[in-house]
Parts: structure tokens; sequence; C-alpha cells
């Protein structure tokens, strides 16, 4: 996909909304693991595919336009993920 460093312009756009800097970095993860978008940040932030992630997600959420909700995804998925439903 061309040079290392190079970003498509929609992750380059979502990058510089509030929330978006971590846009486009985790590629691998489903497009339903993370509070990002719930939070009206832009998709493809705020991972909650680990207990960790969801931990940093619910730190870092004050970067958002809407925290509560991020925190929100994310302590619910974090519970799922510690009663052992780690896909519900």
């Amino acid at each position: 996909m061309g040079a290392p460093n190079y970003l498509p312009p929609a992750i380059k756009k979502a990058r510089q909304k509030p929330g978006g800097s971590n846009a486009g970095k985790y590629r691998g993860v489903p497009s339903n693991e993370f509070a990002g978008p719930a939070g009206g940040a832009p998709a493809g932030t705020f991972p909650i595919d680990t207990a960790k992630h969801a931990r940093a997600a619910i730190a870092l959420a004050h970067n958002a336009p809407n925290p509560a909700a991020i925190k929100n995804k994310a302590r619910r998925k974090l519970q799922r993920i510690k009663a052992g439903l780690q896909g519900a």
C-alpha cells in the first residue's frame, strides 16, 4: 500500500477529529470491537477487544466528544471479558 507511513485520506481526516488520534492503528480488530463511535469519536478508535484495551478506553475517554458513552461501552465489554464471554 505504498510507503510505510502512508495513510488513506479518510484516516488522516479521522485523526484530526476529537478522540481520533489512533484511527486506523488497529486494523486487525473487528469494527464492533471499538467504543469510539458510541462516544462520537471516529470509527476505529478506542478498541475494546481485550481487557487491557477496554481499561485504556476508559482511561482515555476524556479525549472523545462523549466520554460517558465510551466508558459505558468499555465497562460493559470489560464485564463480559471478566465473565468469560469474550465474544459476547
